[in-house]
């Protein structure tokens, strides 16, 4: 009787997954399979913050290894490949100490602007404009994290966002 009942339960999950992520549960892949590989030159830097261009483009490539199904290749060799432009690098006082004045949180914000290049057809796959991401850090007393935290902070929230994004239209 367990058995049985196993069996139908078994059963029943598998009638509820659907190849079709539209139609229901899927246990298709996140990402497109009809690209294998991208490419990721250095993203370009118009604000006056020195090195996140670099920063950027290392901890895209480190998330698209770690998380997706695709290989980082040059663009000789490449399927797709992902361009961007950091427009813009905002930090914002969250909270204040009452004793001393100086700020004890910021918000270090960035916006980005990017596409996904199918390089077979030229077409593009997604592109975002003013797409951006924050992070918090805490230059303040005891913490006294330097604004190279917060910076690392974003670009790490900023590359996983990016990532999530290259996943296939629901």
């Amino acid at each position: 009787m367990i058995r049985i009942c196993l069996s139908l339960s078994l059963l029943l999950l598998m009638l509820g997954c659907s190849s079709n992520p539209t139609t229901g549960y899927s246990s298709a892949s996140l990402y497109d399979q009809q690209f294998h590989s991208v490419c990721v030159p250095v993203f370009e830097n118009e604000t006056m913050s020195r090195n996140m261009e670099f920063m950027l483009t290392d901890a895209v490539v480190k998330q698209i290894q770690a998380r997706t199904p695709y290989r980082v290749l040059d663009d000789t060799h490449a399927d797709t490949m992902l361009i961007g432009t950091i427009t813009d690098i905002k930090l914002r006082a969250i909270s204040k100490s009452r004793t001393t004045g100086l700020d004890n949180e910021m918000l270090i914000t960035a916006t980005i602007n990017f596409e996904w290049l199918n390089l077979r057809t030229g077409k593009r796959i997604i592109g975002r404009e003013r797409f951006s991401s924050s992070a918090l850090f805490i230059p303040s007393q005891p913490s006294s994290e330097p604004l190279e935290m917060g910076q690392f902070a974003l670009v790490q929230q900023l590359s996983t966002d990016i990532v999530d994004q290259l996943q296939a239209a629901w």
